[in-house]
């Protein structure tokens, strides 16, 4: 197997070329080639493609590709080399497979052999390496990541032409080397290395006069186009073809002086953090062993590697750099190098690239007057030496791309390590570096910290208190180290007197944490990343402060901004790239509570109250008609009638209304907001907001088992809906509370739910309001074991259904009608019922009806023996509750299933029956998980079927 990137991306496998022929193909390829052996995550895939502006089908497009690239491998057997692992893709270059490894061992060896002595080796091993390419770099590929990458392999072959010049001019080369540049020279005229070769390779065959006029060309072509003067390097060349001096001198063994060490002391209180240290670690190159099994080669073979370390205010980037930078210093014996490059300081001024490049240059023992005075040159000086070189380089707390980049080393051997509170997108995709995000500490972890700085015995001892402050300060490092030291500092005052302090500081939640020093200082640090956002991001990020959390969806935000969803995605991304948001999942943004907190207090000292409150209004009648949009959409033949609702403020965005799926989906990331604004809007005296929300939530946390919230949430919304005399959101209360206690299991409470929801619609003369308050009644007494009661409970609805003729409400009353004859051992009219109550909800449309009969009628032909008949019944019920995404229905038809696929005598489908239901249960978190769960735990047990009975 060969592959290729020194020219044309490829593949070549018993003397063919692979069918990787699209340019998208091959620059997939060629992204993993460069990351060989190594995990590319995804994102970072999608990423290099297209940067920051991918397409809506971007990942779907990248799995398109590498199954075409996995498909061509197949056919050449080697299909597994091309791994997906956790959320990425992992491509195996065994030995020197690859062309780009092979040229850069070549280039490796020939740096060993030329300081050995041994230059005519070297210059041999330096032809083989560049005989490799075969045209440009990265050639037939496309994506946003390959002029950067390829520019940067080409460097990589121009260093080493420049190094094969210098090598053969010593050795007295000089047409072989006047030869190899010429070409070179003509393509790159104001690359002086390559010039000042070629001068001494023309003075050398004898053409001093030729050397002399390309000197001066060059040297007008720089000061015309560039406005600088000749480098040292070629002014040297000048003076020795003057001289007459055209025999190489040895290669400078580099500047005299010790070896810098410039990183900061070792972090003394480092805990946790094993994951962030093992994706590090990762980058590093193999190991002696695996070396020798490649043939002596290791990970200096590719290019130059680079982590950037990315993560919010406070998290612990440069503890992590530190730690880590200590721990592999050994690697890197030509030094480490340090710079605080100062991009989030309070006065606003940040380490020019040009300031720290001095930096280094000076720790690197280059006397003043050799550097040069332009950043370009600079750079390039700096990249000359460490060439070749083993150097570790810490850019700690960059602001952006443009910082970093004079700062990178050109050649492979070096590692580039980089914290910035800002994402580094560019750095990613131009310059191939490996993105460690920092995330909060985890329970454990925090935890970890404070026994460390605290000692064991008065953490164990005050273990509680412990857990509050671990919880307070939401995981972030500062805030505990914060709070560790004042604990340290203060030895007789109790851990719970400073937790308390932490949890009862209300508004004012950062001021425990205030330490005085801009440094530590939670705020402070908090306002470096805040000062740098401009004036529209930074209004976003405070208005942000009032959202309840713990996530938002970007529509919500926009209603929250007043603005459309298309302006809002910018100052999101600026949001996100700052680390001041996380984007969790596709669209979704989160800050942790402390941030939270840090933004609702600019927002209650910047923005007027008036604005506050408006955004606050846009924000709850988003979730108000979003959340009752996606109701209906759960059920849209609901027996309750949905409330009316007042019309969304200006600059609210509602959304689109799509189909069932989405609503469940919808409904399962926003009901922590959901039940969030609940609380918010009645402490804000939005009483109908807080009504209406709960009465929309109901049918979701009811199918999702969310019986506790649901309970929580009907409460808050009957006192909102007694403080404004609204009959029917307290009747809605009512109805969600009895359901919640039917659950679980107070069936008392229940039934006195309901009688007072039998009065407010008695009141209100809502005769369909009576109807579906009988219908649930009947339903607790059903589970109370009371079926001759939960008929007169069902007839009685039925009969309000029929005044009203409301057809709905009638084929839901028949098919509880039905079911419980069923349990009552009457089959027929069990059957008669249900089959007039499908025909009702195939005349409505109402196909979850339908499914939740069918399920009885399955439950009707099991207790019949007709076991074939019922599980065609239960097929059908199952195709209907998948269609619409009904996944609590789903499984309790599926473990119904499985009881009669057992009595039918098909063990083995019965099993798998009970499988899907228990994974569906397990999924939502449901207690019915304990039904097909004890099912799969014997080998048969002959358990009555639920049914398909409803509220």
């Amino acid at each position: 197997m060969r592959w290729s990137v020194l020219g044309p991306v490829q593949v070549t496998a018993g003397g063919r070329v692979l069918p990787i022929d699209r340019p998208q193909q091959r620059a997939v390829l060629a992204l993993l080639l460069l990351n060989a052996d190594r995990l590319v995550p995804l994102g970072q895939v999608v990423s290099a493609l297209w940067a920051d502006d991918p397409p809506a089908s971007a990942r779907t497009q990248v799995q398109v590709c590498v199954s075409r690239i996995r498909a061509a491998l197949r056919e050449a057997g080697a299909g597994d080399l091309l791994a997906t692992q956790g959320g990425g893709y992992r491509l195996t270059v065994g030995g020197t497979e690859l062309d780009l490894t092979e040229f850069s061992v070549a280039v490796e060896r020939a740096r060993v052999e030329e300081t050995a002595g041994r230059r005519a080796e070297a210059a041999r091993l330096l032809r083989d390496g560049l005989a490799l390419w075969q045209g440009p770099a990265l050639a037939g590929a496309a994506g946003a990541f390959v002029d950067a990458a390829a520019a940067g392999l080409d460097e990589q072959r121009l260093l080493a032409y420049e190094r094969l010049a210098a090598v053969e001019l010593g050795l007295g080369r000089y047409a072989a080397t006047a030869h190899t540049l010429r070409p070179l020279v003509v393509e790159h005229p104001l690359r002086e290395p390559l010039v000042a070769g070629y001068l001494l390779a023309l003075a050398g065959c004898g053409q001093q006069a030729a050397a002399l006029r390309l000197y001066a060309e060059t040297r007008r072509r720089l000061v015309d186009e560039l406005g600088v003067d000749p480098g040292p390097e070629l002014r040297e060349a000048h003076l020795r073809v003057l001289r007459g001096q055209t025999t190489a001198e040895p290669a400078p063994a580099g500047p005299a002086g010790p070896t810098p060490a410039q990183l900061p002391g070792d972090p003394a209180w480092f805990t946790g953090r094993a994951t962030a240290l093992r994706q590090l670690d990762a980058l590093l190159p193999a190991d002696a062993a695996r070396a020798a099994r490649d043939g002596g080669q290791d990970d200096l073979g590719r290019a130059v590697v680079i982590s950037a370390i990315a993560g919010t205010a406070g998290v612990g980037k440069t503890t992590l750099a530190v730690r880590w930078a200590h721990q592999v210093a050994h690697r890197y014996p030509d030094g480490q190098l340090y710079v605080n490059l100062r991009g989030f300081d309070l006065d606003g001024r940040a380490v020019s690239a040009g300031e720290a490049l001095r930096g280094f240059l000076e720790a690197l023992h280059v006397p003043p007057q050799r550097v040069p005075t332009d950043l370009a040159g600079q750079a390039a000086l700096f990249r000359t030496l460490l060439a070749h070189r083993r150097v570790l380089v810490l850019l700690d707390n960059a602001r952006d791309d443009e910082q970093v980049r004079p700062l990178l080393p050109g050649s492979p051997g070096s590692l580039v390590v980089v914290t910035s509170r800002n994402r580094l997108t560019g750095l990613v995709v131009n310059a191939g570096a490996h993105p460690v995000m920092l995330d909060l500490l985890a329970p454990a972890e925090a935890r970890e910290l404070l026994f460390a700085r605290l000692g064991r015995g008065r953490a164990r001892r005050e273990e509680t208190a412990l857990d509050e402050i671990v919880r307070c300060c939401a995981g972030l490092p500062l805030a505990l180290a914060v709070v560790a030291a004042r604990a340290v500092g203060q030895p007789d005052v109790p851990l719970a007197v400073l937790a308390t302090e932490l949890r009862d500081s209300g508004p004012d939640r950062l001021s425990p944490l205030a330490t005085g020093d801009p440094m530590t200082d939670v705020r402070a640090v908090f306002s470096w990343s805040y000062r740098a956002l401009d004036a529209d991001s930074a209004r976003l990020f405070r208005l942000l402060g009032l959202h309840p959390g713990p996530d938002a969806g970007r529509t919500a935000v926009a209603s929250l901004a007043g603005l459309p969803p298309a302006r809002v995605g910018p100052l999101l991304a600026d949001l996100t790239r700052a680390n001041l948001l996380t984007e969790r999942t596709a669209g979704r943004y989160a800050m942790h509570d402390l941030l939270r907190a840090y933004a609702a207090e600019l927002c209650h000292d910047t923005d007027p109250s008036v604005e506050r409150e408006a955004a606050r209004r846009r924000l709850f009648d988003h979730y108000l008609h979003a959340s009752h949009a996606a109701d209906h959409l759960l059920d849209p033949y609901r027996l309750a009638r949905p409330a009316a609702l007042p019309p969304p403020a200006t600059g609210v965005t509602v959304g689109d209304r799509p189909e069932h799926g989405w609503a469940s989906a919808w409904f399962a990331a926003e009901h922590h907001v959901l039940l969030a604004c609940v609380e918010q809007a009645a402490a804000a005296g939005l009483d109908r907001h807080a009504w209406t929300l709960a009465a929309a939530l109901t049918t979701y946390l009811d199918r999702s088992g969310h019986w506790p919230e649901l309970a929580a949430a009907q409460r808050t919304a009957l006192a909102a809906a007694r403080r404004r005399g609204d009959l029917a959101g307290q009747a809605l209360a009512h109805r969600g509370l009895a359901i919640a206690c039917t659950w679980s299991g107070d069936h008392e409470a229940a039934h006195r739910h309901y009688r007072r929801d039998l009065e407010l619609y008695r009141e209100l003369g809502d005769d369909t309001g009576r109807a579906h308050t009988h219908l649930g009644v009947s339903w607790v007494l059903a589970r109370q074991g009371r079926l001759r009661s939960a008929l007169d409970e069902t007839r009685l609805a039925l009969d309000l259904y029929r005044a009203a003729d409301y057809r709905v409400g009638q084929a839901k009353a028949l098919n509880n009608l039905g079911w419980m004859h069923a349990r009552l051992g009457e089959p027929g009219p069990a059957l008669q019922c249900c089959q007039a109550a499908l025909r009702l909800h195939e005349e409505t449309g109402d196909r979850h009806g339908a499914a939740l009969t069918w399920d009885s009628l399955g439950y009707v032909r099991h207790g019949l023996g007709d076991h074939d008949e019922a599980a065609d019944c239960y097929r059908r019920a199952l195709a209907l509750h998948r269609e619409l995404g009904d996944r609590y229905d789903e499984a309790e038809v599926l473990d119904n299933l499985g009881d009669s696929l057992r009595a039918a005598g098909d063990l083995d489908a019965a099993r798998r029956a009970w499988r899907e239901a228990l994974t569906i249960f397990d999924e939502l978190r449901h207690p019915d998980a304990d039904r097909p769960r004890a099912k799969l735990a014997v080998a048969a047990v002959p358990v009555a079927p639920a049914g398909g009975g409803e509220l």
